[in-house]
């Protein structure tokens, strides 16, 4: 403890570069705490409005609104999150959740009710109302619907009758254990007037706001009904059914009409997988069905429903009907205890055969996660009046874009189940006809995703390390680069996959064009005449030109349209941002300065634009702007106490040379006060390519990382190299690049070359275990959840996914490029553990003992050799903690036992008594 307590009562005097010399502090764990991030980002559509949830990493998040016209602050609701905006921004709404005091010491968690909090944009006021469970505001903000997220009070008549209707417990249609239902409070905002609707499960409010459709649903299921409520004085109710068990899961009203859709069930079924749902379409004061277009196809209980934007199309999920269920084998009598069957039907067993198309982990997760309430994606044509399949159990998948008129990108990877698991992703991919299902090869066995047309007749992707267009009409592939002198292949792609291309930027609305990424530029194919124009013109000043999208479901551009797109220099680092013009293909640079400027959202019906910009000591508060982007105003000021520290020098670029003599780049951090000439303490955080960071402000949280601010102000210098590899030889190439990168520090006469400590987790935390065997460079290692031992970990499973993890050997991160029985040298000479009895190195590792992705007797192995060979080595195990800690006290007792541990090797405090004597287990 008098470790912890000397480490977070360190100061120091600095100051940074331009700015007037005066006394700053260091930063400390305490003050990460009080540092707040934007989190749920919400734009009112006619761009009037801001609201977000500004949430500390240790605290009471506050809700917040500005309004545009002005940038003011409008109002704050305590402990706000998850704000909504309605349609036409009069209201704002926060899920108020209950104090971090009350999370942290109410045992019983169901207990803590969320509150919901309106706020009006005209005035700022705000409205409280306790215990909600879910709600709905209606467009045009004249009506609140919300569940009251306690159990109805019963009087004793009430239960008399309640009893006298149950004295028949047959008669009963329970509802499904998950399924809860609360009384409806239905509130006019205009007058503060209510009524409450009780027994509600399912509700929502039409676009219009005049109706409400609800199932309410009774514990014996006898009263059970979907109604319709118009939203006046008198709340009239018409009853659409009427009948015992009858429930509607999923309801959607038409963006426009008032047309409504719903999925309606029974609970007199009490198996939920098979259960038959029918989709209702309540239309002109009729419902009418909506049926599947194939035989003994019905709807599932987690079912989808969505609108397309334009209410053309009604998007549902259906599936083939199930086979019935085997009854389950029970002990019923005496002979059925000694009856075979029924005793090896309480067995409890998975049989791992040859011939399985997945390993037992992966078929389990894959059934849990996605196979065991497996869906089908379908349309219902509104004014055709008519459904189309658009993917089956053949063609499983579809990646909808319900704004998409034409066709759609489907997907199977079926017959690729099991080279996955050592060979990666690969599927089938279509063309999928909305309106007639039809499905078009695009390409098959294809580690990579297609783009399709808008209009579904061209596709493009990336083989043969060129692209490739497809005409679908007549299955006829053109080669469009192959003349072109540009760089359309990934050259940073180090793997021994399959090299990708750069990618798509999308297609021009009328599929004439496709446009394409080379390594720096955006490129127009023509797709009948195959003529390439280069929009961009990036890399005579080796800049990296890419669209920004705004708008995920933007279907295709316009010919005339002028685009927002991201300039990054790939020398300095430096992001801009830029509007391409299609009509003449000029670029103009709208945002620009040695920053890094991300543009991150647009009002759907307004020109407002919102954009970010940072570097390591500006935290990246939201701007406002129009198109012009002319007079671009700052609208929020969340972390103004980053002026009170010393934070540390200007980032820098360090240039030097890779394993193989390439070109690479760091970003180096000097501490704050830093003087020229002075030889300093370095912590190296990596993993693969860092320098891109050179402009980023740093995440402030704790976790399996450095938090960079809490070394630079500490004295420290960050450096943040990049990395590269050889195939078949990953530890030593990335070995000698880092010798390389840290040995240019020390040239230049910053690094002090006994004072030079690594970080890494994951894949980077086995780099920095397997550097220390290679090298006595590095004076302490903190190493997080590292393989250490490629012949174990090749066939163990990452748990998360329950995939084999002998994919990420031959063909993925781990970078062997042949399997084990190939290439077992390759495979020792590249894992740690083997020569443990070579590290001279202190070495720190981490695990959670659940982590979920590299088996976490990984680190034992490592641990017990290096014990074993008599090396300084500490092993942390954190219990029930996955890849990446999760849990708050473990983020914060990893990061001062780092700190403490470079502090010590480095810096050479005294070693914390857990660093010289353990910690004995102890439980009480």
């Amino acid at each position: 403890m008098k470790a912890q307590l000397s480490l977070l009562s360190i100061a120091l005097v600095a100051s940074l570069n331009s700015v007037p010399a005066h006394a700053k502090d260091a930063l400390q764990f305490k003050d990460v705490f009080n540092f707040k991030a934007a989190k749920t980002t919400q734009l009112s559509e006619d761009g009037k409005v801001l609201s977000f949830s500004a949430t500390p990493y240790r605290g009471n998040a506050t809700g917040q609104v500005y309004t545009l016209n002005n940038n003011k602050l409008l109002a704050e609701v305590e402990r706000g999150t998850k704000p909504q905006i309605n349609k036409v921004a009069n209201w704002v709404a926060f899920t108020q959740v209950p104090t971090l005091l009350a999370k942290e010491t109410t045992k019983k968690k169901s207990t803590l009710k969320n509150n919901l909090v309106l706020v009006s944009t005209a005035t700022g006021e705000q409205q409280t109302f306790d215990n909600v469970k879910d709600y709905q505001l209606s467009d045009d903000g004249k009506w609140l619907a919300y569940r009251l997220d306690q159990k109805a009070d019963k009087d004793d008549d009430s239960k008399d009758i309640d009893d006298a209707k149950n004295t028949d417990k047959t008669s009963e249609i329970k509802p499904d254990k998950k399924d809860k239902v609360f009384d409806l409070i239905v509130v006019n905002l205009t007058d503060a007037t209510t009524h409450t609707i009780n027994s509600v499960f399912s509700y929502a409010i039409n676009a219009s706001g005049s109706e409400l459709i609800v199932s309410q649903s009774y514990p014996d299921g006898s009263d059970n009904q979907v109604a319709l409520i118009s939203l006046n004085n008198t709340f009239e109710t018409s009853v659409l059914i009427d009948e015992p068990g009858v429930v509607a899961n999923k309801i959607a009203w038409h963006p426009t009409k008032n047309i409504a859709a719903f999925t309606l069930g029974n609970y007199v079924n009490d198996d939920m997988r098979r259960r038959d749902h029918q989709l209702k379409l309540w239309q002109n004061e009729q419902l009418t069905d909506i049926t599947s277009p194939k035989k003994n196809w019905t709807i599932g209980k987690t079912a989808k429903l969505s609108w397309s934007e334009d209410g053309e199309r009604l998007y549902f999920e259906n599936h083939p009907k199930l086979a019935a269920k085997v009854k389950d084998k029970k002990y019923t009598d005496q002979a059925s205890l000694f009856d075979y069957d029924t005793i090896r039907a309480q067995k409890g067993l998975n049989v791992w055969h040859n011939n399985d198309a997945e390993i037992k982990p992966r078929e389990e997760q894959q059934w849990n996660e996605t196979n065991k309430n497996k869906h089908y994606q379908a349309v219902y044509h509104l004014n055709g009046k008519r459904v189309t399949q658009l993917s089956d159990v053949d063609m499983p998948n579809v990646a909808l874009n319900t704004n998409s008129r034409n066709a759609l990108l489907g997907s199977s990877n079926l017959p690729y189940l099991e080279r996955i698991m050592y060979g990666g992703f690969f599927a089938d991919y279509y063309a999928v006809d909305v309106n007639t299902g039809e499905q078009k090869a695009i390409i098959k066995d294809y580690p990579f995703r297609p783009s399709l047309s808008p209009s579904g007749e061209f596709a493009a992707y990336f083989n043969n390390s060129q692209v490739q267009l497809k005409d679908l009409g007549n299955n006829k592939v053109s080669t469009l680069t192959k003349a072109i002198k540009a760089v359309f292949a990934d050259d940073k792609h180090d793997y021994p996959s399959a090299q990708p291309g750069y990618g798509f930027a999308g297609w021009l609305e009328d599929s004439s064009q496709v446009l394409v990424y080379s390594k720096y530029d955006v490129w127009a194919f023509d797709v009948n005449t195959l003529k390439a124009t280069q929009l961009t013109q990036g890399k005579e000043s080796n800049t990296q030109y890419r669209i920004i999208k705004l708008d995920k479901e933007q279907v295709g551009f316009a010919k005339n349209d002028t685009l927002l797109v991201n300039a990054t220099d790939l020398q300095n680092k430096q992001t801009e941002i830029a509007k391409l013009n299609l009509t003449d293909n000029s670029i103009t640079k709208v945002l620009t300065g040695n920053k890094r400027f991300d543009v991150i959202k647009k009002a759907k019906n307004a020109d407002k634009y919102l954009f970010t910009e940072q570097t390591y000591h500006q935290f990246p508060d939201i701007h406002q702007t129009n198109f012009s982007f002319k007079k671009p105003q700052r609208v929020t000021h969340l972390n103004p106490q980053v002026d009170n520290f010393a934070w540390g020098q200007k980032p820098e670029l360090i240039n030097y040379k890779g394993f193989d003599g390439e070109d690479l780049q760091g970003v180096l951090i000097k501490p704050a006060g830093y003087k020229k000439g002075d030889k300093v303490p370095v912590v190296v955080y990596f993993y693969r390519y860092m320098s891109q960071r050179m402009f980023d402000f740093p995440k402030m949280e704790l976790n399996h990382r450095p938090n960079f601010p809490m070394f630079t102000s500490n004295g420290y210098a960050v450096f943040l190299p990049d990395i590269r590899f050889e195939i078949g030889h990953p530890g030593k190439s990335s070995t000698q690049t880092m010798i390389n990168a840290t040995q240019k520090l020390i040239d230049l006469g910053i690094a002090d070359p006994d004072k030079i400590g690594l970080q890494g987790h994951s894949w980077a935390g086995y780099q920095s275990a397997f550097m220390i065997t290679q090298t006595d460079m590095f004076k302490a290692v903190v190493s997080g959840a590292p393989v250490s031992n490629m012949t174990s970990a090749y066939s163990g499973i990452r748990l998360k996914s329950g995939l084999a993890r002998q994919f990420q050997y031959e063909t993925g991160q781990s970078r062997i490029g042949k399997n084990l029985f190939e290439a077992p040298e390759l495979y020792i000479e590249n894992s740690p553990v083997f020569f443990a009895d070579k590290v001279n190195t202190p070495i720190l590792i981490m695990f959670g003992d659940k982590d979920d992705a590299v088996p976490w007797h990984e680190g034992v192995q490592y641990y017990l050799a290096l014990r074993r060979a008599g090396k300084d080595a500490t092993f942390l195990q954190y219990e029930g903690e996955p890849h990446h800690l999760k849990k708050f006290p473990n983020q914060v007792d990893f990061s001062i036992r780092m700190m403490q541990y470079f502090d010590h090797y480095l810096k050479g405090k005294p070693a914390a008594k857990w660093m010289t004597e353990g910690e004995s287990f102890i439980e009480e």
